[in-house]
């Protein structure tokens, strides 16, 4: 960075780089600007070295903050770029790329000069390093910082992305974002800033969206080399042009991202910076004069297919192809950023929410939500929780519900514990969700995480169709095997290798496994009662712990009465499941808080045992199976007892903002490409966070 920089380790003795934050003014008609921005500097291939870069830059920008007061170079760069933006759309027109280049390149250095302004100064000391100027006689003043957003909102909207301005696009997206970085040496969440209301634009979140939606790789670094036309020129004799390794600033990884875009081996820059920077933009606090426009250009954004008339009342509604944005959001979900878009999309836009429920290859969109939640070892708990909750407001609609059973799936690779040839897209819900479920009941006891589990499962319960048996019984029974079930009792399971606390095998069913966890705290319970006769100090909080897993038994009774009131003879699985581990409910019918919720279930048990009694002695699987089928036609429906419809919906809590905030700017903080902030200075959430 500077001319005949090639090194990060030569930033510090770069002559042009000496001036420009040393002592001396130097004037916008000195040729040494041309030659300060046509630099061939190596940029960062690796998060480590972008560490090296900023902490390079650190302390020429700290010699700079103080003596810019004096000198007003750093406004001075600022109106070269500026100079060079308003020939931008001219340039790539007419494939000007030594102008680009150059823009590029001073645009890249207030980028990373910011960065340490920022991390330094309150925002009101930002403002003036902007306004420290040499003023000419008639000169009149200006709000450089409010010409410089304007001009990176108006660069990103309406330059068009092609291979030459790839870059510049970038920077301009990362520069806002570092702008918006405040928040991170906060612990408050910020709500209102001085540039919170220079860049309100709905064509910004309109042209954010397209960057997500086009997934445009960083071009090949031999579309930036710039072959100067005369030696001598702007280049001041350079070597010919551009390096390649200027451009592999785009290939960066985050600082530390568990799962994100692999952007060493298919770098997506520009689409992951600009999702970014909606989410921050998305997220920004409404202010008591303010609300959020690019909330609300979010929120009421609607098709390109749509022809009816954009309403006034809607001043930052725009229309976009909700298929192709459809289709990048069903291809991205691997990436924290792509499943917080598609929350956001399913919770505050009702036109793209129908949109969605409306599609005839939802499975495109559920699987890989689905594989979030299989391997909900290896991702952070955020992620888990978008995940879900998309679940949550997708089972909120009766028709997603009845159509996820109609889908079949052939052999899907992720899902290990048994092979699956063929299920339905709404078993495999099931299953998964369970398996969540016995995850968090076993590892995290995250009474958040199973609510909404079994509020997904409630809402599908009364639209469960032809349940696989391997669904049924992961909900009540299980599949006997060579090795006895009774063998979850000790530290590791032999039917599957699994070692869990409270060793309890995540190949039982949910049911088997509630049952195992309430007995047991309920003798843990009666055994230190009876020790600790006579002794004052505190027991542990078993009646929590009861009260826990006995409102997920409550529910997940509810959810199977729910299925046989509902859908009886649909699921002939779930009764033979039913049926064969009846033992498993005997305890809870003379509990008080199970009750009335068991006669239902006696009911059923009791109508096809006495069927499969009348049917004969040592039937085959087939022959029960075929009772219950008729049985299932025979049963009166007026013997079972109404309860109300299990329905959950899904509401955000108070001030989301608390939640969300700290979420987007750890994104920002892990997976912002080019991007390294020292966690010392993060103040807004714990490195361990997330």
């Amino acid at each position: 960075m500077g001319a005949n920089t090639s090194q990060v380790s030569d930033l510090s003795d770069n002559p042009s780089l000496k001036a420009l934050v040393g002592t001396e003014s130097i004037s916008e008609n000195d040729p040494f600007w041309n030659q300060l921005i046509s630099f061939t500097f190596i940029s960062p291939t690796s998060s480590g070295e972008s560490k090296l870069l900023e902490e390079a830059v650190i302390p020429l920008a700290k010699i700079l903050i103080e003596n810019n007061p004096r000198t007003g170079n750093f406004g001075a760069l600022v109106r070269i770029f500026l100079g060079r933006t308003k020939e931008l759309k001219i340039s790539t027109e007419c494939q000007d790329q030594l102008f680009i280049w150059q823009a590029h390149n001073a645009l890249f250095m207030i980028r990373c000069l910011l960065k340490v302004f920022i991390r330094e100064m309150s925002e009101e000391e930002l403002h003036l390093q902007f306004s420290y100027q040499e003023r000419a006689p008639g000169s009149c003043s200006q709000d450089l910082l409010e010409e410089l957003l304007s001009n990176l909102v108006h660069l990103i909207v309406e330059v068009p992305l092609l291979d030459i301005t790839y870059s510049i696009l970038f920077e301009a997206v990362t520069t806002l974002l570092v702008f918006f970085s405040y928040q991170l040496f906060h612990k408050d969440i910020l709500r209102d800033g001085l540039i919170y209301h220079l860049c309100l634009t709905s064509r910004l979140v309109k042209t954010l969206l397209y960057n997500f939606i086009r997934q445009e790789k960083c071009p090949p670094p031999a579309t930036h080399i710039f072959e100067p036309k005369d030696e001598g020129g702007l280049l001041y004799g350079l070597a010919s042009g551009v390096a390649s390794g200027l451009w592999s600033v785009f290939t960066l990884g985050g600082a530390g991202s568990k799962v994100g875009i692999d952007q060493e081996h298919n770098p997506l820059p520009l689409s992951n910076q600009s999702l970014l920077l909606l989410l921050v933009l998305a997220n920004l606090t409404d202010g008591p004069d303010w609300p959020n426009p690019y909330r609300q250009a979010i929120t009421c954004f609607r098709n390109t297919q749509d022809t009816s008339s954009l309403s006034a009342e809607q001043p930052h509604t725009f229309q976009i192809n909700f298929n192709s944005l459809y289709t990048a959001l069903c291809e991205q979900q691997r990436s924290d950023q792509a499943t917080l878009l598609l929350y956001t999309l399913l919770h505050q836009n009702a036109n793209m929410r129908t949109y969605m429920l409306s599609r005839t290859d939802m499975d495109n969109l559920v699987l890989p939500i689905l594989e979030i939640l299989y391997h909900v070892e290896d991702r952070n708990s955020h992620h888990v929780y978008m995940a879900l909750i998309i679940l949550l407001i997708l089972t909120e609609d009766d028709a997603f519900n009845r159509s996820i059973h109609e889908v079949i799936l052939k052999n899907i690779s992720w899902y290990t514990e048994r092979s699956l040839t063929e299920i339905s897209l709404g078993s495999l819900l099931i299953l998964v969700v369970i398996r969540t479920i016995q995850f968090n009941m076993t590892r995290t006891r995250d009474k958040y995480l199973h609510t909404n589990c079994l509020a997904a499962l409630a809402n599908m319960s009364a639209q469960f169709r032809c349940l696989h048996q391997y669904a049924a019984q992961r909900i009540i029974s299980f599949r006997r095997r060579a090795q006895p079930h009774s063998v979850c009792l000790s530290f590791i399971c032999r039917c599957c290798a699994h070692s869990f606390f409270p060793s309890l095998c995540p190949s039982c069913s949910l049911f088997a496994l509630l049952s195992k966890k309430h007995n047991k705290v309920l003798e843990q319970a009666t055994q230190s009662l009876r020790g600790r006769q006579g002794d004052n100090t505190a027991l542990p909080d078993y009646a929590q712990d009861l009260n826990v897993i006995e409102e997920v038994i409550r529910m997940m009774l509810e959810i199977i009465n729910s299925c046989l009131s509902n859908s009886l003879h649909h699921n002939p699985n779930l009764v033979y499941a039913l049926l064969y581990k009846r033992e498993l409910f005997e305890q809870f019918r003379t509990h008080p808080s199970f009750q009335d919720i068991m006669q239902n279930l006696d009911t059923v048990i009791g109508f096809f045992s006495q069927r499969l009694e009348q049917a004969g002695s040592d039937l085959s699987v087939e022959r029960v199976q075929e009772v219950i089928m008729k049985g299932a036609q025979a049963l009166p429906t007026d013997r079972l007892k109404k309860f109300p419809e299990l329905k959950f919906k899904y509401v955000e809590e108070d001030q989301p903002e608390d939640f969300f905030i700290p979420y987007v700017w750890s994104l920002v903080f892990n997976s912002g490409v080019g991007l390294h902030w020292s966690p010392h200075g993060i103040e807004l959430f714990s490195m361990d966070s997330g």
